[in-house]
């Protein structure tokens, strides 16, 4: 007998506000199970999501966290944002950042506060820019998910040179000392989990 997983109480709302707002693209519902699992493994811990949009993959990630746990989460829409911070605000948990993603990578990979246990990039900043800023803020054990790597053929208007940053991003990974790697990039919209050794 297959027991069905909960979504997050807040999903639906922020579902039907983001139609409402015309936008399609958004966290996948298996990637969220996926986000929820991974970041209930660290009671108490700090996380960070790079491209809030409208808060979907938001609602995953507080689904899966303790009250301990700690989320920052930013982008530079202030449109999504709006339905994140209607749907998101009055948890403690979370801190909702409008900022440029990139720049706030570049200031916080600079400072010495702690890092997070795990980074979830979900835009281009952290993913195909800034990438090294975002590696440096995974603490040792900590987890880095990139999630959009596959060709999506239901996407007709999805541009040539996304794919070759995909084909970049998964070399320079694969590249990099100190990690292990989960490839999931037949499976859902395309993942990657690798955790800091």
């Amino acid at each position: 007998m297959t027991q069905s997983v909960p979504r997050p109480r807040t999903l639906d709302a922020i579902e039907v506000d983001t139609e409402g707002l015309g936008l399609g693209m958004s966290c996948e519902e298996a990637v969220g199970h996926l986000l929820r699992a991974l970041v209930s493994s660290k009671p108490g811990g700090r996380v960070l999501e790079l491209g809030t949009g409208t808060g979907v993959g938001t609602a995953w990630l507080l689904a899966g966290m303790d009250e301990r746990a700690r989320l920052d989460t930013l982008d530079n829409d202030p449109e999504c944002l709006g339905v994140a911070r209607r749907h998101h605000t009055a948890d403690p948990r979370v801190t909702i950042f409008e900022a440029d993603g990139g720049t706030w990578l570049s200031d916080r990979a600079t400072d010495d506060g702690p890092g997070y246990d795990m980074v979830f990039a979900n835009t281009g900043p952290g993913k195909f820019t800034h990438l090294d800023e975002a590696l440096s803020l995974v603490d040792r054990g900590g987890f880095y998910v990139v999630d959009d790597l596959a060709r999506q053929p239901e996407r007709t208007s999805e541009p040539e040179d996304h794919c070759l940053a995909v084909e970049g991003l998964l070399e320079n990974l694969e590249s990099r000392a100190g990690w292990e790697r989960l490839p999931l990039l037949g499976w859902s919209c395309g993942v990657l989990v690798m955790v800091r050794k």
